[in-house]
């Protein structure tokens, strides 16, 4: 089933939810520019790793009857309690976080032309570790003389994108959703595509090396792709839920005519 709405869809900006559109963008994204790219580069994705101490492991699979599961340390820990150790420290486990992005690189020599980044909440929450690995993998592009490309699909959080905030505000002062391209090069140009909640997504030209033609690829033909083949409709329960941040008066009653209409919502 395809999206109900133009371009993107904020339900789909829910913390539990929107991991898996991230992935899913990486790829479908990768695959879209690979099938553009003249020859002599390749696109591959790549991932940046950091530990984020407010997550704590979840298992792969996890299936429990009624009641909780026993905890599977209770009895080596009344064991060693009985044989007189001393417990000197308790210890959550937390797994490190990996964020996928996409890398152009020439195929001879592999030299990285381009980064395209789709913008994760982690990127956007201030003071953590996600959002200071970020801005730390952003900066090497920067100075590496790398384009990039970012793709930010998230109301809530501050701004991440390597375009100067001011600068986006003087050319787009609404939108809701943008696309930041930094070009490399000695001075670096910033250009920003602005999205807003009824726009339909982009074409997104995505810059290589000087002199060679961009290749662009449609983000709203991306975005249909990850929708209908990943089950988002059963996740996210348009007539049980609201879209996180909260829309605004206007959007809301828009957006639920628009549900409406498809049989969404009753």
């Amino acid at each position: 089933m395809p999206s109900p709405f133009p371009g993107m869809d904020p339900w789909l900006e829910r913390p539990p939810v929107f991991p898996t559109l991230h992935n899913a963008l990486i790829i479908y994204i990768q695959a879209a520019v690979n099938a553009a790219l003249p020859p002599g580069y390749v696109a591959a994705n790549d991932s940046r790793v950091y530990v984020d101490p407010e997550l704590h492991r979840v298992p792969d699979v996890g299936v429990f009857g009624p009641g909780r599961a026993p905890d599977a340390s209770a009895v080596a820990v009344a064991t060693l309690t009985r044989a007189g150790l001393l417990e000197a420290a308790t210890e959550v486990v937390i797994d490190p976080v990996e964020e996928f992005y996409l890398e152009i690189r020439t195929v001879d020599d592999e030299r990285l032309v381009t980064a395209v980044e789709v913008v994760s909440p982690a990127n956007k929450r201030a003071g953590e570790n996600g959002r200071a690995s970020y801005q730390q993998k952003q900066d090497e592009f920067r100075r590496s003389q790398v384009n990039l490309v970012e793709i930010d699909l998230l109301r809530g959080g501050p701004h991440t994108t390597a375009v100067p905030l001011a600068r986006l505000r003087a050319v787009a002062p609404n939108c809701d959703y943008h696309i930041s391209v930094m070009v490399a090069g000695s001075p670096r140009h910033y250009f920003v595509a602005p999205i807003k909640l009824a726009d339909r997504l982009p074409h997104v030209p995505i810059p290589l090396d000087p002199g060679v033609e961009p290749v662009t690829i449609d983000l709203q033909a991306v975005f249909d792709r990850c929708y209908d083949e990943g089950g988002f409709v059963r996740r996210v329960k348009y007539a049980k839920q609201q879209p996180e941040p909260s829309l605004t008066r206007e959007q809301q009653a828009w957006a639920e005519d628009l549900l409406r209409a498809k049989g969404l919502l009753p």
